[in-house]
This record gives C-alpha cells, sequence and structure tokens, in this order.
C-alpha cells in the first residue's frame, strides 16, 4: 500500500469540519477481521495550547449549531487558515502508533496535554457494494477524529475500542486521518484526577481500515447453557438486507452445523443442544474453531465453554470450587518500557505469571489491551476485568456515570466471547457515600443485564469491626450486591509494622467467596538487609511469609491477587536511589529481575494445588 505524501495545516482541517458521522457499536471479533492495519509511523505535532482547535479567545472552531442534527459549522469568527500555516505535519517528526508518547519523546515524558497525529494512505474496496469503517483499539484519552477534511467524532476514554464507518468518505488515493488526542486528567473524568500509574498519552494501541459487507456480522454471543447442555448466543447482523437472512453455525469438532434465521431486526437467538463438550480451565484451556457465515459474510472464532458461578463461599468453575491463585498486572510493557500493547508483551507478562503458579490474573486499573486477554484464553489464565472508577470519581456527575458505564460496554463487547474473563469489577478503594452506592448500584445492574455469565465484583476497603482495630471487616452497602467479595489490605506497609500480620483476625458476615485484590511492600531488586528494613527485598519477603499465614485464616478466602507482578512508573513514587518514580511492589523489577517475595507465592500457589 503506498503511503501518500500530504501537506495540510490543522487549521484547513477544522474550516472544513461539516458534519460528525455517528460513531458505531464495536464490531465483534475485530480482531480476526481482515484489515489494512495503519500502525507504523505517524506524524504529529504537539499542541499544548490547543491553537489548532481553540481560537485566541479559546473559542472552539467548530461548533455544533443545531444538537440533534449532528451538523458542524465554521466558527464565523475565524479568519483564515493561513493563521495556522506553522502547522505543517510533513515537516514534522514521527511516532509509533501503536505507543504512547511518553516512552518515545523524551520531551514528553511528563506532558499531559494534546498531540496532533495525521497518517496518509490509499484504499481501493475490493467490493464496491462493502462498508468501511475504522476501528481504533484505544487512544487515551480524549480522540476527536477528522478523516479527509470531516469530523467523524469524539471519544471519551483511554481504554477501550471505538469505530467510525467512513464509507461515503473514502477516496482510492490520497486519504488521510487526523487525530487531536489529548490526555489531560479531568475531575469528571474516568479516570479521575488522581491515580497511581503513569498516565501515558498517544494512540496505544492498534488502528485498522477493515472492509465489510453492505450487509455483515455485526456482534454475537457463543457460551455455554447455564445447565451445561449445550450452547446458546446471539447473533446480530447489520445492513439493508439482515432480516430473514440465513446464519450458518459451524462447530466441527462437537458435529454442529445449524442453519438460523433472523428475525426483523437482523437478530437470531439459538439453543444447541451439543453432547461431550470438553470444558475451559486453567488445566485445560479447551477451546474450539467456530464459523459464522452468511451469504456475503463469514468470520472465524476459536471459543472456550465454561460456567462460573458462586454456591455459598466457593467460586464455582464449571460446577467446581476453585481456588484463584493470582497476580496483579498493569499494563506497561517490562523491558522496554511504556504501555503494552504487543503480543510479545503480552507473551512475557503472562508468561511469568504462569511461572509463578498463578491461574488467575487481575487486570489493573483499567482494559487492557486484546493480545491480554487472547493469550489468557490460550493458555488458561483466569481474568479480572476493570474500569477505572478508581477512588475518588465525580460521583455525582451524570457524564461522568455515562463515560463509566460507556467504557464497560465496550471492554464487554471486545471480551465477551473470552472463556478466561470471568469478573468484572466496577471499582478500586472508593470511599462509601451514597452518591458513590448509587453510582456502583447502577453499573452493576446495567453489567449483569447485559452479562449474567460472569461474576462482578470491586476491590473494597476493609474497616475495623465494632471498633476493633485487631479484627477487620467488610462494612460497605455494595458488599450486598458484588457476587464476589474482594478488598485490599496494606498490613505490615501502610498499616503498621509486619509483626501486626500475627495480631490481626477477620470476621466477615457476608457469606461469600473472599479475594484479596491486594496486598504487598514496596522493595527494591538487589537492595539487601534485615528483614524489618524498609525497601529491601528481605522486608518485601518477610511480609509476604506473615500476610500469607495470616489471609490463610479466613474461612471465606478463595483467591488473592497481590499487588503485583512487575514495578510500574508511577509520578507518585519519587524517593531517589529508591522508587525514581517507580511503584516498587512488583515481585518483579522493571528489567525482569524476580524479587525474592517472588519465590514465597510460588511456593504458596504450589501448594495449593
Amino acid at each position: 500500500m503506498k503511503l501518500v505524501k500530504w501537506t495540510i495545516t490543522i487549521g484547513l482541517v477544522m474550516c472544513f469540519v461539516h458534519m460528525v458521522l455517528g460513531q458505531e457499536a464495536v464490531l465483534s471479533n475485530a480482531y480476526n477481521r481482515k484489515c489494512l492495519s495503519l500502525d507504523g509511523h505517524w506524524k504529529y505535532i504537539v499542541d499544548p495550547y490547543e491553537n489548532g482547535f481553540y481560537n485566541y479567545r479559546y473559542e472552539p472552531f467548530e461548533y455544533q449549531s443545531n444538537p440533534g442534527n449532528g451538523a458542524f459549522f465554521t466558527n464565523a469568527k475565524r479568519k483564515s487558515p493561513a493563521d495556522l500555516v506553522e502547522y505543517d505535519f510533513d515537516k514534522m517528526d514521527s511516532l509509533i502508533v501503536p505507543g504512547d508518547w511518553n516512552s518515545q519523546d523524551d520531551k514528553l515524558f511528563y506532558y499531559e496535554g494534546t498531540v496532533w497525529y495525521k497518517k496518509s494512505f490509499d484504499y481501493i474496496k475490493s467490493e464496491e457494494s462493502n462498508s468501511v469503517i475504522l476501528y481504533f483499539g484505544a487512544i487515551n484519552y480524549t480522540a476527536d477524529v477528522y478523516f479527509n477534511s470531516k469530523k467523524l467524532g469524539r471519544h471519551v476514554g483511554g481504554f477501550t475500542p471505538f469505530q467510525f464507518d467512513v464509507t461515503e468518505l473514502l477516496r482510492e488515493t490520497d486519504n488521510y486521518l487526523i487525530i487531536k488526542v489529548d490526555n489531560k486528567r479531568a475531575k469528571e473524568g474516568v479516570p479521575t484526577l488522581n491515580t497511581d500509574w503513569w498516565n501515558y498519552g498517544g494512540i496505544t494501541r492498534s488502528i485498522k481500515v477493515i472492509e465489510l459487507p453492505q450487509t455483515h456480522i455485526a456482534d454475537y454471543t457463543i457460551g455455554l447453557a447455564d445447565d451445561m447442555s449445550g450452547i446458546h448466543g446471539t447473533i446480530q447482523l447489520q445492513g439493508n438486507s439482515k432480516a430473514r437472512q440465513q446464519v450458518q453455525l459451524q462447530i466441527d469438532e462437537l458435529d454442529i452445523d445449524t442453519s438460523l434465521i433472523t428475525n426483523a431486526s437482523g437478530q437470531v437467538d439459538y439453543t444447541i443442544i451439543a453432547d461431550d463438550i470438553k470444558y475451559w480451565s486453567p488445566d485445560s484451556p479447551k477451546r474450539y474453531a467456530i464459523t459464522l457465515t452468511t451469504d456475503a459474510d463469514s468470520i472465524v472464532d476459536t471459543i472456550g465453554f465454561r460456567t462460573i458461578t458462586t454456591a455459598g463461599s466457593d467460586i464455582m468453575l464449571n460446577g467446581e470450587p476453585i481456588f484463584l491463585k493470582g497476580i496483579s498486572i498493569h499494563e506497561e510493557s517490562p523491558i522496554r518500557g511504556g504501555r503494552a500493547n504487543t503480543r510479545e508483551d503480552a507473551e512475557m507478562l503472562l508468561g511469568w505469571a504462569k511461572e509463578l503458579g498463578c491461574n488467575f490474573v487481575r487486570l489493573a486499573h483499567y482494559p487492557h489491551n486484546e493480545h491480554m486477554i487472547r493469550l489468557a484464553d490460550e493458555i488458561g489464565l483466569m481474568i479480572w476485568e476493570e474500569i477505572p472508577v478508581y477512588w475518588t470519581i465525580d460521583w455525582t456527575n451524570p457524564d461522568t456515570y455515562n463515560n463509566a458505564e460507556n467504557q464497560l460496554s465496550e471492554v464487554l463487547s471486545r471480551d465477551k466471547n473470552r472463556a478466561c474473563v470471568i469478573i468484572w469489577s466496577m471499582a478500586n478503594e472508593t470511599p462509601v457515600s451514597e452518591a458513590r452506592n448509587t453510582f456502583l448500584s447502577k453499573l452493576a445492574t446495567f453489567i449483569k443485564h447485559k452479562d449474567s455469565t460472569r461474576l462482578i465484583s470491586a476491590a473494597l476497603e476493609q474497616k475495623n469491626y465494632n471498633g476493633n482495630p485487631l479484627v477487620r471487616t467488610i462494612e460497605d452497602p455494595f458488599a450486598e450486591i458484588v457476587d464476589v467479595l474482594s478488598f485490599n489490605q496494606y498490613i505490615g506497609w501502610y498499616d503498621g509494622n509486619i509483626e501486626k500480620c500475627q495480631t490481626i483476625s477477620w470476621h466477615i458476615d457476608q457469606n461469600k467467596p473472599v479475594i484479596i485484590s491486594e496486598f504487598g511492600a514496596g522493595a527494591k531488586y538487589g537492595l539487601h538487609g534485615p528483614r524489618d528494613e524498609r525497601w529491601t527485598e528481605e522486608y518485601q519477603e518477610y511480609l509476604y511469609q506473615e500476610t500469607i499465614q495470616m489471609i490463610d485464616q479466613i474461612d471465606q478466602l478463595r483467591g488473592v491477587s497481590p499487588w503485583l507482578l512487575v514495578d510500574f512508573k508511577s509520578p507518585r513514587r519519587v524517593l531517589p536511589n529508591i522508587q525514581d518514580n517507580y511503584n516498587r511492589k512488583g515481585l518483579i523489577s522493571e528489567k525482569g529481575e524476580k524479587k525474592k517475595a517472588f519465590f514465597v507465592l510460588r511456593d504458596y500457589y504450589n501448594s495449593k494445588e
């Protein structure tokens, strides 16, 4: 595919904004669709004052004149595109997409603000009647997307996929895609202003051009029936001819070759009895090759079948109790640094988790890239996925709630057919209030309505029981709503010294399975000393030993996901010669070196087999 050289000012793009094309629901299984990848070198312009978006009075060059009709017009006060002739993409440097700007340009290491990206390409459709979409894996955090002088729309949220239809705008030559990327933190954002991870900005996941038949398979679910007697699900076609269409579902290994007919809305629900299904589990992550076919479209997938439920204080995988031997992970690339985004990153991170003896990982504190999910499905790691409803969200702001719900909806659309995903998490360490309880309860109701095949949880906070600091409990209205009671605790690190672990007991009133979703201590790899000396490997090792003994006394304990696998960057962590902008609670350093506590946890997990 030839790369077209194109010179254009940001101002010119703004002047030609006429309309916004609506963002579509996310396509199922874009991962396996044939596509043109737009990954690679993109020209970029750093725009800290957003001069390409606002005039000198901070008035946007575009405005919506009639909300609801989608029409955008040029701001009448704009004098001329020539005002911004210094914004020439073709004279600028390049950034690699997917990737964050912080780790690619030293000048942008701490940068939070706007960067404009531009990519040019040619594209000839294989069939004139086909539709073409632009699919974005994720952009952090707000993306204003322009294609061939037209604004496609805006997406808010840094870790979930979105797409736009560009069929009517596409040309055979000289297409250009311009994206305004803004990673500034905001009080009303999800996450909000205050977090404990690096705010990587940029086009952090792949962008694809996907060509689809005009009527195509837009969405589907395939899963194990609740009674485990077969498979069931839904298929949704999109397009002018979606009604009364035949869809062929094939699973050769199960001798399934079934014709289904869509209704007037292009949807078909089905249940198919099947014998001898081998269930997906960490010990045997069996998956089946599946094909969906219509007259015009075909899609393949590889899907495992399992059930995940609770029974009293047990977590039941395929009807059998299981203990979740986990670890928490941030989406940061070990060795290379920056935001993780490749299959190789996933293989390294999840390979270490398997070496640790894990059957479960908590992907914190936001949806991770799809390579992580697909690989976990393949190698047998159960997944906790969460959205960045973190700490002190703006609970009373309707836009904040809608943002959180949209992020949950988008990650559900992407990962709902992956057997490995067993828990949707609504939040992390959020202080109890009436507004917060309402916010999280709405999210829980939303996800349960959309997906009843998985458990819900949240990383809650512990409290003293009846005022006794030596007895801990969970006193939180949301604990009554979750399926799995999860909480973070840092006794021996933020809460007293390590010996305090020997004095603490737990009183859990809820008859639910318990996961300790976080515990840990900071340690710099290679720093050695007495076991009571903070930041040494010996201190972290001793804390793991004492914490394991303490939490093993909790009757309902059915899993742990300590904090965490690998040291990661955080601007909160500034202690010179120790942290140096890293959270050091990892069991492995950012250079891949295993600390002593790694082997303590591995031995514990091996003893659980």
